[in-house]
């Protein structure tokens, strides 16, 4: 997550340089393929199945079914956004934003929302309502994130959110006597905001989990939780709601039943995991979020080799869910330690990550968007000057458009493996992962990229 005081808390996006654009070339169909040697891959029943020594997902799974405007690629909005600059410039990046409508995620507190209860029982929607307003007309999907909390829930004062607060305890979780106030400003929300359907509760166990060496209060989340869902559910029936929004870190090395080449999910993580999915009230999705650069920053094998991780902890959870959808609620790629990458790097790392978490039948995935009102921006999904899309937006829209919810993947392998192939039957993308230029064949065609260029077609 973007970090700040008033407007923003949580994770840093890191310091990059995002990629070039994106070249259209005509192409063909798609296989996620990891360095090293060539995949075998065989058809059984629904998915495709191969072994990767890179820890890459080189399985088509087919994602749970969903109603065909279920989210799929998306982003979530952060202390600044469009709304945030003048009207004409919010004009313009919601008309370039509905050429290819896509799901936008905004939090009720911080991130961009002022404090929405100062008061009990006196409320201040006047941000999220420019958030919102900015959602739908820009034709996205509206999704909102309960979380964060009132001043007055966690052992502030009443009254407006002061500077010191937003920076030293936005990410504080309510104390347990409040647990039914946050629960009837949920409800607040979903009544007052009936178009919208999905609802995020909380954001990586926020002030449940302040160490992670040691377990989180998952007893303390789950009991939110489901107080959460059921006063939620008790006004909007027809809401959907997920959770736990938990972040699973990794580390290089541990005892945890989730590993790889890539490294071990933390097995606190997993632990929190299990007891909020076996005392749940109930969910309609799964919610998590995570990195691929284990906690000392190294990424293992290599950039692309860590991408395994976000395809291992997808087929996790629909294992030991019952195959509910699972939601990437935000992504990372880039080591927090100051690494800089080359732009075309960059946008091919990402790009490969969102082919993860197609070929393991992620539902969801929304793009953490740092956008800035000035000044150099490329992670940013558009120019802080113009509003065009830049490459980071283009390439998430490009996702939203081609593999919606219920794309029909198909399996098409690339004779070189550094070059990795997401296709539908109409379109494919392939990416490649050297830095150097390749020549590989897909779908019985020769084609050149060059280094870390992605390549968008036709079949």
């Amino acid at each position: 997550m973007s970090s700040g005081s008033r407007e923003s808390a949580g994770r840093r996006p890191g310091r990059v340089i995002t990629s070039v654009g994106i070249v259209a070339a005509a192409l063909f169909m798609a296989s996620c393929s990891s360095g090293g040697a060539a995949d075998r891959v065989t058809l059984t029943g629904r998915e495709f199945t191969a072994s990767s020594p890179a820890g890459t997902t080189t399985t088509i799974r087919k994602p749970p079914p969903v109603d065909p405007a279920w989210p799929r690629w998306g982003f979530t909005h952060t202390g600044v956004s469009a709304n945030n600059v003048t009207e004409p410039f919010e004009r313009d990046v919601a008309q370039t934003l509905a050429r290819t409508p896509m799901p936008q995620n905004q939090h009720i507190m911080g991130f961009g929302a002022l404090n929405p209860e100062p008061r009990p029982k006196e409320f201040f929607w006047e941000d999220l309502d420019s958030r919102t307003n900015l959602i739908k007309r820009s034709g996205g999907t509206q999704i909102i994130t309960l979380c964060c909390a009132p001043d007055w829930m966690k052992g502030g004062p009443e009254g407006p959110t002061t500077e010191s607060a937003w920076a030293e305890h936005l990410e504080d979780a309510p104390y347990p006597e409040h647990f039914d106030d946050f629960a009837r400003l949920s409800a607040a929300v979903a009544t007052k905001y009936r178009d919208v359907k999905y609802f995020m509760v909380w954001n990586e166990l926020k002030g449940f989990w302040k160490d992670h060496s040691r377990p989180a209060d998952f007893k303390g989340y789950t009991e939110l939780y489901n107080k959460v869902y059921d006063a939620v559910k008790a006004v909007r029936p027809d809401a959907k709601i997920g959770g736990p929004y938990i972040g699973f870190d990794s580390d290089k090395t541990g005892e945890s039943e989730l590993r790889g080449p890539w490294g071990v999910v933390n097995q606190n993580a997993l632990d929190a995991f299990e007891y909020w999915f076996e005392h749940k009230r109930g969910a309609d999705f799964i919610v998590v979020d995570g990195a691929s650069p284990v906690e000392t920053h190294e990424l293992l094998p290599d950039a692309f080799g860590a991408l395994g991780k976000f395809g291992a902890v997808t087929t996790w959870l629909r294992e030991r869910t019952g195959d509910l959808p699972v939601w990437w609620s935000e992504w990372y790629f880039v080591p927090e330690n100051g690494t800089t990458w080359p732009e075309s790097m960059r946008l091919a790392v990402q790009a490969a990550s969102m082919i993860e978490f197609a070929k393991s039948g992620a539902a969801t995935a929304l793009y953490w968007n740092p956008q800035v009102k000035e000044g150099a921006c490329g992670a940013c999904m558009w120019d802080p000057r113009t509003g065009a899309l830049l490459p980071t937006g283009r390439l998430v829209s490009d996702f939203a458009r081609w593999f919606p919810a219920g794309a029909e993947l198909r399996d098409v392998p690339s004779s070189d493996p550094r070059v990795r192939v997401l296709a539908q039957p109409r379109r494919l993308v392939a990416v490649n992962t050297a830095d150097a230029e390749v020549t590989t064949t897909v779908d019985g065609r020769s084609l050149t990229l060059r280094p870390y260029e992605i390549r968008w077609g036709d079949r």
